[in-house]
């Protein structure tokens, strides 16, 4: 009898080391009797971000966003390398820098990261002193610092907020300004690179290609653009008689942006004995079809939100991103983000989380936001704006997340979500089960795909609020 029951051990620890392929009987039977319910799935959420979009058809599987020329003039973030209390500049990050972006000698970018030096300032340090001489090009690797300057009255105020990856000093640099016209201090411990204008004056006079980068940049900088960077339309207005009018036209992109449709893909693994035997009087196979494509949702906003290639979070202009001005989300900065996004925004997202600072602050400063309803909903809302909570936006390091405002649609020349529909075996808009087969230990597979993007149609369609503490 011991050598049974050993026996029988021994066959349920070899069949529980085998990789389960498919749904096994023993649950499949919690479907099968007593009053029960549907599967159900703590990973839905409200999706809120494909509710919101407006889908547009890339019917070709490739959209492509046609914009009039734009002078870009570099105005990316500089990436840096810590060594242990040291940080040091990446070379080829330089090039985020407007007067060095598309300059491409790897030797003379090294020569002059190498010269950079590292300065350490405490909260409330001052960094440059407006009326100083600007002699400097600034990094901050790490910290944030408010941009002061004089107000209408002569009173200070701040001007910006600056933070990781951003700088100052550069436009001092090209245009041989000599005095500072702002002072700029610490908010946070800071750490900044700097480096001498004479060194690269330095760099001017040693390198040839270097100098004429820098002549072609101030000849592109002096090109006629609009507010925007685009390129100059000549208009004639107010005038009287037969007044000779200017000739035009109006310039596009050489090589526009194109976001490709991409695919959230897995295949469900169905045994074809518990289709037949426990299909009652619930449907298996639709029930583990219904979770998967809800996963499959859950990932394609996730993807929307996160994805390095085309996310919101990613694809953001960095003249579109904003810093908090203390640290938590307060009215003050969901107002300077309305700023950004002014020209008729849709819709707030945020981080649980992050909403719910809002909210403390609010209460804070006594202020109490009205509320909205949306699809029934009645949600919190900012000068009419919903706040709509999106659990993809991610939290960093515990306490820090950020805030993105939309405006939507394809008329409005806002945020637009991509799909395709009318792909073979469709069960959802641009989203589809296709039968595999059955292979030799029974297994009925499904391979189920859903295709999707999302493209900003022009930068000011999409504004950050970056480093919000949520703590």
């Amino acid at each position: 009898m011991c050598g049974v029951t050993e026996s029988v051990q021994a066959e349920l620890s070899m069949n529980g080391a085998r990789s389960q392929l498919s749904l096994a009987t023993a649950a499949a039977r919690n479907l099968a009797t007593t009053t029960k319910s549907q599967p159900q799935m703590q990973g839905i959420t409200s999706r809120w971000l494909l509710r919101i979009l407006p889908w547009v058809e890339a019917s070709g599987g490739v959209f492509r966003v046609n914009r009039r020329l734009s002078y870009a003039m570099g105005d990316g973030r500089v990436t840096f390398v810590p060594n242990g209390a040291e940080v040091r500049v990446i070379p080829a990050e330089l090039c985020e820098l407007p007067v060095l972006r598309g300059f491409e000698d790897a030797e003379v970018l090294a020569a002059l990261a190498g010269r950079f030096v590292q300065r350490e300032y405490a909260a409330g340090n001052t960094l440059v002193e407006m009326g100083q001489p600007a002699d400097q090009l600034v990094l901050i690797a790490h910290g944030k610092v408010n941009k002061i300057g004089p107000g209408k009255y002569g009173e200070p105020t701040v001007l910006d907020v600056l933070a990781d990856g951003d700088y100052f000093g550069d436009q001092a640099w090209v245009e041989s300004q000599e005095t500072w016209d702002f002072t700029v201090k610490a908010v946070t411990a800071c750490t900044v690179l700097v480096v001498p204008r004479s060194v690269l004056e330095e760099m001017v006079g040693r390198s040839e290609e270097l100098r004429a980068h820098l002549e072609r940049f101030r000849t592109h900088a002096q090109q006629p653009q609009n507010a925007h960077g685009e390129a100059h339309v000549e208009l004639a207005a107010g005038h009287e008689g037969e007044h000779e009018l200017a000739g035009t036209f109006v310039d596009y992109e050489i090589a526009p942006r194109e976001y490709e449709l991409s695919v959230a893909q897995t295949v469900l693994r169905v045994h074809t004995r518990v289709a037949d035997l426990y299909n009652n009087p619930m449907n298996q196979v639709e029930e583990q079809l219904r979770l998967t494509i809800e996963e499959l949702r859950e990932r394609q906003e996730h993807e929307l939100m996160n994805n390095r290639d085309f996310g919101l979070l990613h694809n953001a202009d960095f003249s579109q991103r904003i810093h908090t001005r203390s640290g938590p989300p307060t009215p003050d900065d969901f107002d300077e983000l309305l700023a950004t996004v002014w020209k008729d925004p849709a819709v707030f997202l945020a981080h649980p989380r992050a909403i719910a600072a809002f909210g403390r602050e609010c209460n804070r400063q006594g202020v109490y936001p009205q509320s909205v309803e949306i699809n029934g909903h009645m949600m919190p809302a900012w000068r009419g704006i919903p706040v709509l909570p999106c659990s993809k936006i991610p939290i960093t390091d515990g306490h820090t997340s950020s805030i993105v405002l939309l405006r939507t649609g394809l008329e409005k020349q806002g945020v637009i979500g991509l799909r395709q529909t009318g792909i073979p075996d469709e069960v959802q808009p641009g989203l589809n089960v296709r039968f595999m087969g059955i292979n030799e230990k029974a297994i009925t597979s499904y391979l189920v795909s859903t295709y999707y993007s999302v493209a900003v149609l022009v930068p000011d369609a999409l504004g950050i609020l970056e480093n919000v503490e949520i703590g």
